[in-house]
């Protein structure tokens, strides 16, 4: 009886990490031998990565992780003092100050871990009432970065906002004082689009992970991504506009600005357009040998992808792993942590993306990882990197019937017709994870003008990449998809785009009878075992009156 209720009790233990999402850990790696990992780095990241380190935890996983910016990890992994970092851009060989940013000669490789989109959180008050659907193109935010927009009243707003106009209240932009991915991705796009605003203002061409001040600005500097959502959410932030990734406004329950795409319409960056920008994302792959470049995102396609879902600031954060056998802060136990860290978040982890304010990997991104995984295991043949199968990945952009398809972004809504320029605005609130839509109450405007109907011009990737504008897109009401849709995209040689179009993972018949056998082990431990459990317990009682 004692053995019978051992066997139930470790069974029960299974079935609790299951259900908590851990299953996802290969089971010969939950009996592995583990010891704490340290990483520092990206605040951007680091909301749904402190909700893996929670997750793993039940597996017996001690993963510590510190913000204070992606500079700030990419320099303690230079000199030792971390186990990973994550960043959202590469080591820049020099930095924007002229300082060293390099690994130090610590051999390393970069792993992709989760997409989003860069958001515009405000506070902006029309009475004591906040407004929770403004709308701003990408001119505007710049011009409002660079000072060149300083009150809420401007023409350019009133524009923006289809003739809505907001009080005489001076604008305060909220910035990183920290060197900052955040920081980074905004610079980066500002730079690539709108260069003749944004170089003036820096001085010279180019990123900065640290965001220039000019003396007599009303700009405030914040280090870290939560104290600028705390700064502009707080009693006296009134007038602020700073930038932060989506999931904080997300979990805090407050609006984000609707950028102005290039297919003509006001978007946030949910998950599904995020998903559908990112179609558009090239990955550097012209050197697998080269760790400084490979799996570095190109995003110039993605600020200017004409999908009217896309929301243009939209890119990947990367996690940066030691590789060397001699690393001199690596074991065995740190890596197989490692190592099994990086294969729940790659895959189990990513179905929280979007509800967390992300958004999850395309495929041919967790197969990318899996490999710079595996890096790990040829530092150190001890590490057990057994049983792993990109295909057994519960990821919501995978599609079971064509793995040459990125799903989220086939379902991606097309937005509301109220969120057309010239239209609208809509009177829905911002920053809920929820995309604006027909489907729903999406489609109701302020004046009540611009609701109802279809999305507006449905923009569609065929599978050669090429892009094409039909009629306006026909969605299933039940599933969101657009019917007749596609959004596909190849290789063009050294780069290679987000959504994949080739099978990367080659139809093993031994995977199918492991997870069917596995299957069957779990529906016994789910229906069969509870019930000898129950029956045990009676015959003992029985027993025990008997007596």
């Amino acid at each position: 009886m004692n053995r019978l209720l051992s066997v139930l009790a470790r069974c029960a233990t299974a079935t609790t990490l299951a259900v908590a999402g851990v299953a996802s850990v290969p089971a010969a790696a939950q009996a592995a031998t583990y010891a704490q990992i340290e990483g520092t780095g990206s605040t951007w990241s680091e909301v749904i990565v402190q909700q893996w380190i929670a997750d793993v935890d039940a597996a017996g996983m001690k993963v510590v992780y510190t913000g204070g910016g992606s500079t700030k990890g990419r320099k303690d992994f230079a000199q030792d003092t971390n186990d990973f970092a994550i960043s959202e851009i590469p080591f820049q060989g020099t930095d924007e100050q002229g300082n060293a940013d390099t690994s130090n000669g610590r051999s390393f490789a970069y792993l992709p871990i989760v997409a989003g989109g860069t958001a515009f959180t405000y506070q902006l008050k029309v009475g004591d009432e906040l407004v929770r659907n403004l709308r701003l193109s990408g001119e505007t935010l710049t011009k409002i970065f660079t000072n060149q927009i300083t009150n809420w009243n401007d023409p350019a707003i009133t524009k923006d906002n289809n003739g809505r106009a907001f009080p005489n209240l001076p604008i305060t932009p909220v910035v990183r004082s920290d060197g900052s991915g955040t920081t980074a991705q905004l610079t980066t796009w500002m730079d690539k689009e709108y260069p003749s605003i944004w170089r003036p203002y820096f001085g010279k061409s180019g990123l900065t992970s640290y965001y220039p001040k000019k003396s007599g600005s009303r700009t405030v500097s914040q280090a870290g991504s939560d104290q600028v959502m705390n700064f502009i959410s707080s009693t006296y932030g009134n007038g602020t506009i700073g930038y932060v990734e989506y999931s904080y406004p997300v979990n805090k329950n407050y609006p984000v600005v609707k950028v102005l795409n290039r297919g003509g319409y006001y978007v946030e960056p949910t998950q599904y357009n995020v998903a559908v920008a990112l179609t558009k994302a090239r990955i550097n792959t012209s050197n697998p040998n080269d760790p400084s470049t490979y799996l570095t995102q190109i995003l110039d396609d993605v600020y200017r992808n004409p999908d009217p879902r896309a929301y243009p600031i939209s890119s990947y954060s990367y996690m940066v792993i030691p590789t060397a056998a001699d690393d001199p802060r690596m074991t065995t136990a740190k890596r197989q942590t490692l190592a099994d860290f990086m294969y729940y978040s790659l895959c189990a982890g990513q179905t929280k993306a979007g509800p967390y304010g992300y958004s999850p990997l395309p495929l041919n991104l967790v197969q990318a990882g899996f490999d710079q995984i595996a890096k790990l295991g040829k530092a150190d043949k001890d590490v057990d990197l057994t049983n792993r199968d990109v295909r057994s990945c519960n990821n919501p952009t995978f599609d079971g019937k064509n793995l040459s398809n990125n799903k989220l972004a086939q379902i991606a809504p097309q937005p509301a017709a109220c969120d057309k320029a010239g239209a609208g605005p809509c009177g829905t609130s911002t920053g809920t994870g929820d995309p604006s839509t027909d489907e729903g109450d999406g489609g109701t405007t302020d004046e009540g003008d611009g609701g109802g109907g279809g999305g507006g011009g449905g923009t569609d990737v065929d599978t050669g990449g090429e892009v094409t504008t039909d009629a306006p897109g026909s969605v299933d009401p039940v599933t969101g998809e657009v019917v007749g849709g596609d959004t596909g995209a190849v290789s063009d040689g050294a780069a290679v785009y987000a959504d994949p179009s080739t099978v990367l993972v080659a139809d093993r018949a031994g995977d199918t009878r492991a997870f069917a056998w596995l299957s069957g082990l779990l529906l016994v431990t789910l229906v069969v075992l509870p019930g000898l459990y129950v029956s045990a317990l009676r015959r003992r009682g029985s027993a025990g009156a008997r007596s």
